[in-house]
């Protein structure tokens, strides 16, 4: 398309919006001045600013707006944390209407007809679409290991989920997995799994996703498995005392958090190590991918109750967590930390991160290359979807929005956007209550502190930092309303 007639249909966001339906960005053969490929020498051995720049071109994007700064406060780019100039798109895509305007009353009609629009939307637009032949996985249990957590006897298993490379022997994947139960539970139990690190054998780390760059990490985050803002027992260490389990899952085991990765992981085996096409998964997806795999394992593993299975992350791995919940229904329950840009944050809000960094090279690679088009020359008011609609792919299973506080003492800072994130949990409450669930029951921010967990969307934020941590207590309880292990132990 042009650049006059883009100047042209810029007037129209939805005609600019039906014309790149119809256009051949999808479609666009490889760049002239792009990298040379060579299947045959292997992945393409690409920085993350060739490879951005290489998607820039297929879409025809000339330019980028830049995204905000979270660090700098004299910059000209400096983060918006002024609500009075927040809300520049106030008109969010509407859950309950059907693409040919029809209103969605019952839920038949939302599990038939509006759910898949929405899921074509994220799959084409933000998230990117997963093949439909993704390679096997055969499981391997590579070591066994017996310790008490806390004062409970346990039984670590560690796992590697060897993907088949037959295809495309130049690329080889194995998921990182391990999977901690009661030593003394009677039969198969819930499992909490996380996106996190894994330290040596069976050492889970504190799943401490990092902030999103731009951001700066505030102070206050707790330590490896702290469970309160670095003291008391640690997240395992509580979810161990109300019978359950849990199991660490090492994203870039699966992919790459980096641009230059996208030849590589299970996103360059699939495209046999070839650059993505405009609609191809990013690594939030390929991450919510490797989470759905283990639950696959997990439902051959006898110590697992596989129907009680929930997912939580922090910070990018949070933003997985509720990708992985959204599009896997087989996941009983989330517990979605600081997730931000990308994951509960509306992408509408002006404030703190944006879409423009989302679109930048040091982080488009979590998206689909077609989500650069909203950094320009479309914008955030352009998305078809937004992060609404991804919390209500999530109902009517019970979820936990976390979030530190965005002021005060070791406070996490505004740049996740904690208001824009509660906004989102609120307008996907009708989705909930559609199929007969409780939403957050407000539409008023509460204080700091205060737990929103009458219904099955629940929200708190917690006086510390960057971290899940103070709010696993608050989770754990408003969780075992839904999560029942079983209560008999061995002798």
């Amino acid at each position: 398309m042009s650049t006059a007639v883009m100047r042209c249909v810029r007037w129209s966001p939805g005609l600019v919006l039906i014309l790149l339906a119809g256009s051949s960005w999808s479609r666009s053969a490889e760049p002239a001045n792009s990298p040379k490929t060579n299947a045959a020498t292997g992945p393409v051995p690409w920085t993350a600013q060739e490879d951005h720049r290489r998607m820039m071109d297929l879409l025809q994007i000339t330019s980028l707006r830049r995204g905000a700064e979270g660090s700098n406060r004299q910059s000209p780019y400096a983060a918006n944390y002024d609500e009075a100039k927040a809300n520049p798109y106030p008109h969010l895509p509407d859950l309950l209407v059907l693409k040919n305007g029809q209103e969605v009353t019952t839920a038949p009609m939302w599990w038939d007809r509006r759910r898949p629009e929405i899921v074509e939307d994220f799959d084409r637009e933000v998230y990117g679409r997963v093949p439909k032949d993704t390679p096997k996985i055969t499981w391997d249990v590579t070591g066994t290991t017996r310790e008490t957590v806390g004062e409970v006897p346990v039984i670590t298993k560690q796992l590697a989920g060897h993907v088949d490379n037959s295809s495309y022997p130049a690329i080889t994947v194995d998921i990182r997995l391990t999977l901690t139960t009661p030593a003394q539970a009677a039969g198969p139990v819930p499992v909490m799994m996380e996106f996190g690190f894994l330290f040596g054998p069976g050492g889970p780390g504190a799943g401490r996703g990092g902030m999103s760059k731009g951001g700066t990490p505030p102070a206050g985050r707790g330590g490896p498995g702290k469970g309160l803002g670095g003291t008391g027992p640690g997240w395992q260490q509580q979810v161990l005392a109300k019978g359950w389990g849990y199991a660490i899952l090492a994203p870039t085991s699966i992919q790459a958090d980096n641009g230059a990765g996208l030849t590589q992981g299970i996103i360059g085996l699939v495209n046999k190590g070839q650059p993505r096409k405009p609609d191809d998964w990013g690594a939030l997806r390929a991450w919510a991918w490797g989470a759905s795999r283990a639950l696959d394992y997990f439902e051959t593993d006898k110590d697992v109750d596989a129907r009680q299975v929930g997912i939580e992350g922090l910070s990018r791995y949070g933003k997985a967590a509720l990708v992985a919940m959204a599009y896997d229904q087989r996941f009983a329950i989330g517990f979605i930390g600081s997730s931000g840009a990308g994951g509960a944050k509306l992408h509408r809000r002006t404030f703190g991160e944006l879409v423009e960094n989302l679109t930048g090279s040091g982080e488009y690679h979590w998206m689909a290359g077609n989500f650069l088009k909203y950094g320009g020359p479309l914008n955030a008011g352009d998305l078809p979807v937004d992060a609404h609609e991804l919390i209500a792919l999530c109902a009517p299973r019970p979820t936990f929005i976390s979030y530190g506080a965005s002021s005060g003492p070791g406070a996490e800072g505004g740049w996740v956007d904690q208001k824009g994130s509660f906004l989102a949990a609120v307008a996907a409450g009708p989705v909930y209550r559609l199929l007969g669930k409780k939403d957050l029951g407000t539409t008023d921010l509460p204080p700091v502190e205060t737990g929103l967990i009458e219904g099955e969307l629940a929200w708190r934020q917690h006086s510390g930092g960057h971290t899940t941590g103070p709010n696993w207590p608050t989770f754990l309880t408003w969780a075992e309303r839904y999560i029942k292990p079983a209560p008999a132990t061995k002798s």
